[in-house]
């Protein structure tokens, strides 16, 4: 059996280190050389400019704040006692809130008025808006008319109605009664009926519509509705709408009013209003 030579250096060997001989030394000058060192831009001189008022902005600025903080607790504390001062006097700051898309009056049954007087105030708003229909119909039916060439003078009448009527029967009639139900007051009891009677009476003469109160066909009633619809079969319906609008609502009316006078008599509203105005004389007197 052959026995394999035991090399005491294993690094002897010519293709495992090239180096052992020794001619084979590298020189000193083909030895590598270390990397270069890349300079870094020190730059010692420069200066770091640390602002030395900003501690004195902060603190200027947190007295702002502080002073607009104080300011609003005082105005907040201003409005709550001219509130507290207005609900003892009995003033109540009413929010608009109707209609919901662009609130221009304050309005909510639901919340103000007694559970046995919402159903009562609900058809007598009813009757307000039924009003706004019909004086909008009106309109609409009198342009059609004026179209067909009767005049401009019943155009212009029936933008005066419905300018005047729709607010008018907001503040004459329908806020009164809001008002009397919300506080049961006998006066404003009795200027709703005041003012009620006469916006019964209009729907009711709107209804016929005479040519002894009325200019022309101005409104929609039934005896311009008969005279024009000779001429124009669709004015002629166009009034015929409108005539039955103006009755509906004259018929509501009348039930409100008998509902609301039922209920003024049925509380003793009557001979407080009585008492009251008396008083009120003798106070003038």
């Amino acid at each position: 059996m052959a026995h394999r030579r035991e090399d005491s250096n294993p690094f002897a060997d010519e293709d495992l280190n090239p180096y052992s001989k020794p001619g084979n030394f590298p020189s000193q000058n083909s030895r590598l050389k270390p990397l270069s060192h890349e300079p870094v831009d020190y730059n010692r001189d420069a200066t770091v400019e640390i602002p030395l008022d900003s501690s004195k902005d902060l603190r200027k600025k947190e007295m702002e704040l502080q002073a607009k903080e104080n300011e609003l607790k005082r105005r907040e504390e201003d409005l709550k006692r001219r509130e507290d001062a207005l609900a003892r006097a009995g003033i109540v700051i009413e929010e608009k809130n109707w209609p919901p898309i662009y609130p221009i009056i304050h309005h909510d049954i639901e919340n103000e008025i007694p559970v046995h007087l919402q159903k009562l105030q609900y058809v007598a708003f009813t009757t307000y808006l039924g009003l706004v229909l019909c004086l909008v119909w009106n309109l609409f039916s009198v342009t059609a008319a004026w179209i067909k060439g009767e005049g401009v003078m019943i155009w212009l009448l029936a933008i005066i109605y419905i300018i005047s009527g729709v607010p008018g029967a907001y503040v004459c009639w329908y806020r009164p009664l809001y008002r009397a139900m919300r506080t049961d007051s006998a006066l404003k009891f009795g200027w709703f009926f005041l003012t009620y009677v006469f916006h019964i009476s209009f729907c009711c003469l709107a209804t016929i519509a005479p040519p002894m109160f009325f200019k022309g066909n101005s409104l929609t009633g039934i005896l311009p509705a008969v005279d024009l619809f000779r001429s124009s079969t669709l004015v002629g319906a166009l009034y015929f709408v409108g005539c039955v609008f103006f009755a509906i609502e004259s018929m509501l009316s009348i039930w409100v009013i008998q509902q609301v006078y039922m209920y003024f008599r049925g509380t003793g509203k009557a001979a407080e209003m009585k008492r009251e105005a008396a008083r009120s004389m003798a106070a003038a007197l």
